[in-house]
């Protein structure tokens, strides 16, 4: 899943990005409302986690750009206000969820979780595919009934494929959805990660290369 922070208390963002990190998510921070419309305009999100009081453009603007441009990028509104008329009128301006300051950060992390999966098709809870049991939620994967440790990137990268339902995937799509913009495309971090999580869930082998084209399970 990838997503945008936009939140100009730069140590709030800054946490609430390294959080998301921590549960395998690709995370991009910005500081302000013209800095989110520009990113919007370059990269696919799904969900912005977006602060109502921004400076240069105020987030409300944020959330209508994104609305009018009809992207299925969700919408996470924090506001430092927890006045009730406040919140509906965020989620009137367009806004899937909204969530007052302070939170508990594993509220956040579920309600971003839980946009995440409406940008896409409905899949169940639990991802199951070539003997792999990968649950998103409690970040645990299976196979065969073994628990398999994996390291965040790992996670991503299995849990990009999974939903893929067997279709392939670039390495171009991998790094769009399981790394931040400020990974080089020109490295082989997509292959080395590929090859390290291969070796982790053991044989038979389950991602596929398709020459030329990407990784398939």
């Amino acid at each position: 899943m990838r997503v945008l922070v936009v939140e100009d208390e730069q140590l709030l963002a800054d946490a609430v990005a390294t959080g998301l990190r921590r549960e395998a998510m690709a995370v991009d921070v910005v500081y302000d409302g013209a800095a989110a419309l520009e990113r919007i305009g370059v990269n696919d999100y799904d969900v912005v986690v977006l602060d109502r009081d921004l400076p240069l453009v105020h987030g409300d603007d944020v959330c209508r750009k994104v609305v009018e441009l009809g992207m299925p990028t969700r919408v996470l509104m924090l506001t430092a206000s927890g006045d009730v008329s406040d919140r509906v009128e965020g989620l009137e301006i367009g806004a899937d969820d909204y969530l007052p300051k302070p939170f508990a950060f594993s509220e956040l992390i579920a309600r971003v979780r839980a946009l995440g999966r409406r940008t896409s098709v409905p899949l169940p809870p639990v991802l199951e595919r070539a003997g792999i049991k990968l649950d998103p939620n409690r970040r645990e994967v299976f196979r065969d009934g073994r628990e398999i440790q994996l390291a965040p990137k790992e996670f991503a990268v299995l849990e990009v494929l999974m939903r893929s339902e067997g279709a392939v995937v670039s390495a171009e799509q991998l790094l769009e959805k399981a790394w931040d913009e400020n990974t080089d495309p020109f490295t082989n971090v997509v292959r080395v990660t590929v090859m390290t999580l291969r070796r982790k869930l053991g044989e038979p082998p389950v991602i596929v290369t398709v020459p030329g084209s990407g990784y398939r399970i």
